[in-house]
């Protein structure tokens, strides 16, 4: 059986960002005593418990919010009332001390697992960067290589994924076209702001996508705040030489900053 100081280890060992929490004191009734542990990655609840229920979900929302946050402190003391803080009738007070182990990394968000979005996946694991594809269709993301550097999302929902992305984070939309791009782009333009948004498309595409963003009724600065096309202008239409110029254009920006 896997204790959590091996399942932490694995954590560390695998580049992985988490964030592990301990319940350091107690008062009162409690679902936990002092000393549970739990480590939460990006995905939700890793392994480990401090209690389930409402504390728990407290719990992990706090530790998202730490990985999300790119200037947050590594670590946190709170104390929560259960009844006042949480909800609970339990009554008691509880002491968390939350440690993340956040490594200061590049990170970038692909939606679409398409041959572009999968040539670029496979080039920039190469470098020292984390990777997250969102896209509605399993065939394809399972065709996208197994590493640790590089998480899966499937959803039917990727506008929704928009509010789980780190700060700081370059973001591409590669998705199956317009239709399903469009979404995803007036999401980020009116609720987030990252230092690099793309758009895979050509030039009539990136002309419709800026109207849609004014039908939008979004501010002008909005047309501005994303590359359509994507890329540095080198190379062919080939799915691997687009990988290559939109990698370089995110290295230049990156370097720029």
């Amino acid at each position: 059986m896997t204790t959590f100081f091996e399942a932490q280890n694995e954590l560390l060992e695998s580049g992985a960002a988490f964030v592990a929490v301990t319940v350091v004191d107690t008062l009162g009734s409690t679902p936990q005593d002092r000393g549970a542990k739990m480590l939460v990655t990006e995905n939700g609840r890793h392994f480990g418990t401090v209690g389930g229920g409402k504390i728990e979900v407290r719990c992990i929302d706090e530790a998202l919010g730490l990985l999300r946050d790119a200037d947050a402190p590594p670590t946190r003391f709170v104390q929560w009332s259960l009844e006042k803080d949480i909800g609970m009738t339990c009554g008691g007070i509880v002491r968390v001390y939350f440690e993340s182990f956040n490594a200061p990394r590049w990170n970038i968000v692909v939606f679409g697992a398409g041959h572009v979005a999968s040539a670029l996946i496979e080039l920039m694991l190469r470098l020292d960067c984390r990777i997250t594809c969102i896209d509605p269709r399993e065939e394809w993301l399972s065709r996208l290589p197994s590493s640790t550097k590089l998480t899966k999302v499937l959803t039917s929902d990727m506008p929704a994924e928009v509010a789980k992305i780190r700060d700081g984070s370059f973001v591409l939309l590669m998705t199956m076209g317009h239709t399903t791009d469009r979404p995803i782009l007036i999401e980020i333009l009116r609720t987030r702001t990252f230092p690099y948004l793309g758009v895979i498309g050509s030039n009539a595409k990136a002309k419709r996508l800026r109207q849609d963003v004014r039908d939008a009724g979004l501010p002008d600065e909005a047309q501005r705040a994303f590359f359509c096309p994507v890329g540095l202008e080198l190379g062919s239409n080939h799915p691997q030489e687009i990988a290559i110029s939109v990698a370089a254009q995110m290295l230049q920006l990156r370097d720029a900053r």
